[in-house]
């Protein structure tokens, strides 16, 4: 790698650092904030797909030995970037540790207490 290749490679990961810590400071500002933080995670999960399915795609190697190259890079370097999202499951247990300690109160939105004008369908 030259010189000049260097030091972009070094000012392309400082633009990535800037941003990564600008995310976090985002999330840490909206902490808490449930519904905020949902729409972080799917502007980042929206982002993930744009890139991947246009720039990525488009920068694709056209031979065997660049692919294979790219692979190993891949491979060496943490392997395929990936967005987890979170099982139904997980996102429960929060809701399920408070119904074990105050099973009343949990459902208590959920459940019309008699006299009320509600109906059930």
């Amino acid at each position: 790698m030259s010189d000049r290749d260097c030091v972009k490679a070094q000012h392309f990961e400082a633009s990535l650092q800037s941003i990564a810590e600008t995310i976090r400071q985002v999330a840490r500002d909206r902490q808490g904030d449930n519904l905020a933080l949902l729409s972080l995670l799917r502007l980042l999960e929206g982002l993930h797909q744009e890139i991947r399915d246009s720039l990525f795609q488009d920068s694709l190697p056209d031979n065997r030995q660049a692919l294979y190259s790219l692979l190993k890079d891949i491979e060496a370097s943490g392997g395929w970037p990936y967005i987890h999202r979170m099982k139904l499951q997980s996102l429960l247990s929060n809701f399920q540790d408070t119904a074990v300690k105050d099973p009343a109160s949990s459902f208590a939105s959920f459940i019309p207490l008699a006299g009320d004008d509600e109906t059930l369908l």
